[in-house]
């Protein structure tokens, strides 16, 4: 993970930490469309818990610069609902595209524990935010 602290997010909710980093992707943006696009890196450790837990699905909520929220939620990530013994990771990279050069994001992952309960998982806020774009 880069030294941009905006950028990135780190949060641990009942032994499963989650870390995210962003990144403007230029190639892709078209800022005279009022299009930027941004891509994440997500990292999903059981860093404790002792039992193994399935990852069922996400929200994530979405905030552009203006304001504007958009809410995401669906099954699992990136086509998969991976599950995560004590000890294992998970990293996929995904994207996300808004209208405004800066934004946020956060969210929470929904896993299932062994025994069926759920196990709500929080990501923490990251910034999105193209370079050197004003606040």
């Amino acid at each position: 993970m880069s030294d941009s602290p905006g950028n990135q997010s780190d949060a641990v909710t009942d032994g499963i930490r989650v870390q995210v980093e962003s990144q403007y992707v230029a190639k892709q943006s078209r800022p005279d469309l009022g299009r930027y696009v941004f891509a994440y890196h997500v990292r999903i450790s059981n860093e404790s818990c002792e039992e193994r837990v399935q990852l069922k699905s996400r929200h994530w909520i979405i905030e552009d610069q203006m304001g504007e929220i958009e809410d995401v939620k669906g099954p699992g990530v990136v086509g998969e609902q991976p599950a995560l013994a004590k000890g294992a990771s998970f990293e996929y990279t995904s994207g996300a595209v808004l209208p405004t050069p800066r934004g946020s994001m956060r969210g929470t992952y929904f896993f299932e524990r062994a025994d069926g309960s759920a196990l709500p998982v929080a990501i923490g806020q990251f910034e999105l935010a193209m370079p050197f774009s004003l606040n």
